[in-house]
């Protein structure tokens, strides 16, 4: 994909999310690499319904910021997946109301956040790990990502939002509405004695769609 037509993905499918209700104001980031290594980035205090392709921050494959605005103070946690998994081609956060009510319930599992409720959450994100609070723009958020050894592909901050890695911008944020659904079946399903995935079909899952399960 050339650069001109990642920078109008990036763009598009943001608005998408945005229009949708999946993250509001100017909060969320997203980031996608580009063919010769560097990263594009949603500027800083931006909003996803109204991110503009030329201004997105443009980093060559050293890491330099190279042109476009100022990028997120999220940079941390994006290149923390950048560098722990090599499969990464984009990284998406967002606010999204539903996850973040989940990772607020005492019940929720720090290991592996998403009840198994469908077989597409388990298909497009393994398991979620559970991060405590931190502070926006917290460079220990990507020192915890890093922590995981690039063996998660999607984290929840709780009291924050969903990070997830995708191969592509379009698996990422397929991937994190995926995340997202699920949580609001689990909120809609809390104190009903809900029939989940049994550990058979998770098994299933695993090996028929070969899903990252760390155990």
């Amino acid at each position: 994909m050339t650069e001109t037509a990642l920078r109008e993905q990036i763009c598009l499918l943001a608005k998408s999310m945005f229009d949708r209700g999946l993250t509001g104001g100017s909060t969320g980031n997203i980031s996608a690499r580009t063919e010769d290594g560097g990263l594009l980035v949603s500027p800083t205090g931006t909003s996803f319904g109204r991110l503009d392709p030329a201004r997105l921050s443009r980093f060559d494959a050293k890491g330099r910021l190279i042109g476009g605005d100022k990028p997120t103070k999220e940079m941390p946690l994006h290149a923390a997946f950048y560098d722990t998994r090599s499969t990464a081609g984009a990284v998406v956060h967002l606010h999204s109301c539903h996850s973040v009510a989940w990772s607020m319930m005492p019940d929720a599992d720090e290991d592996n956040f998403l009840p198994p409720m469908t077989p597409y959450a388990i298909m497009k994100l393994g398991k979620v790990k559970l991060l405590p609070f931190f502070l926006p723009g917290d460079p220990a958020m990507g020192e915890a990502v890093r922590g995981l050894a690039g063996k998660r592909s999607a984290v929840m901050l709780a009291n924050h939002g969903p990070v997830v890695a995708g191969k592509d911008v379009e698996a990422a944020c397929n991937a994190i509405e995926e995340l997202e659904d699920t949580a609001r079946l689990a909120m809609m399903m809390r104190g009903v004695d809900a029939r989940m995935l049994t550990a058979e079909h998770i098994n299933g899952l695993v090996s028929k769609f070969d899903v990252e399960w760390d155990n």
